[in-house]
């Protein structure tokens, strides 16, 4: 993410950074997470904030699925 946004989206030269290293390592389901991008972003925001969950920004999306997608991978 970069410095000074503060909705914590990555740039695009950011996530091609980090989009191989994530789909190397992710869990296979039946069905690829929905805009893994912006949910890998909202995860991010809560651990640089020590937020809780509900807190994210509705602009990195519905903060349960970045809650559930953190849970699961956790696994």
């Amino acid at each position: 993410m970069e410095e000074g946004d503060r909705t914590g989206t990555f740039t695009d030269e950011t996530w091609a950074i980090w989009e191989p290293l994530i789909e190397e390592v992710r869990p296979r389901g039946k069905t690829p997470p929905h805009d893994l991008r912006r949910t890998i972003a909202a995860i991010f925001w809560r651990h640089e904030n020590g937020a809780k969950w509900r807190s994210i920004p509705a602009e990195l999306g519905p903060w349960w699925r970045a809650a559930q997608l953190f849970i699961r991978w956790a696994k």
